[in-house]
């Protein structure tokens, strides 16, 4: 069975057909779909190139499945939010926020099951409000990662941390000290990722 660091290689063929090398099959992204949901580990390469192109291919399975009646997940609102934020200096924070999100969300996953299981039979008025304390709790806990990272991040707060009552960031004889700022700002962002570890 072909494997990449405990992985199953999937090809993609120029005729777009997908190969998986573990079983020797050609598979759909239904298949890799599924594989995903099982918690089957694999990367995606171009078969001509070898270039790894997984997250090309998962971005389209989330296509296909989004495209589906009834299956939607990401609302228009979040899809404007996450395009915003192409080319935003935020763009680096976002991945790790969502990452830790997800991670944290899957972490409670069996609990959020045991209570919408808990509701069945009971009055909509009562599902409804358990569905909103579930979101609610949800929404404060992902509001406290997301600005716990902001501050971390926050340009601002790294100056004035490194120069605690002073109007300005200069060296002895008067030069800006911009290499020793950019170095703080890379030992802030490094914390940042520490904290957002520890969260998640």
């Amino acid at each position: 069975m072909a494997k990449n660091d405990g992985a199953t290689i999937i090809k993609k063929y120029a005729n777009r057909r997908l190969y998986n090398t573990g079983t020797s099959t050609y598979v759909t992204l239904d298949d890799l779909a599924t594989m995903v949901k099982e918690d089957i580990d694999f990367t995606v390469q171009d078969a001509k190139s070898g270039e790894d192109i997984t997250h090309s291919v998962l971005t389209q399975i989330i296509f296909e499945q989004e495209a589906k009646s009834g299956q939607t997940m990401l609302p228009v609102s979040v899809l404007r939010q996450l395009i915003s934020f192409y080319g935003d200096q935020m763009q680096m924070v976002v991945p790790s926020y969502l990452e830790h999100s997800m991670a944290a969300f899957a972490k409670e996953q069996e609990r959020i099951r045991e209570q919408m299981t808990d509701m069945i039979g009971k009055s909509p008025m009562d599902v409804m409000a358990t569905s909103q304390q579930m979101m609610r709790e949800q929404t404060e806990r992902n509001m406290a990662m997301f600005q716990e990272a902001m501050k971390m991040f926050n340009p601002f707060t790294v100056l004035s941390e490194m120069q605690p009552g002073s109007g300005g960031s200069q060296t002895a004889n008067g030069e800006d000290a911009s290499a020793d700022d950019l170095q703080a700002m890379r030992e802030q962002i490094a914390e940042m990722q520490r904290k957002l570890d520890k969260m998640g």
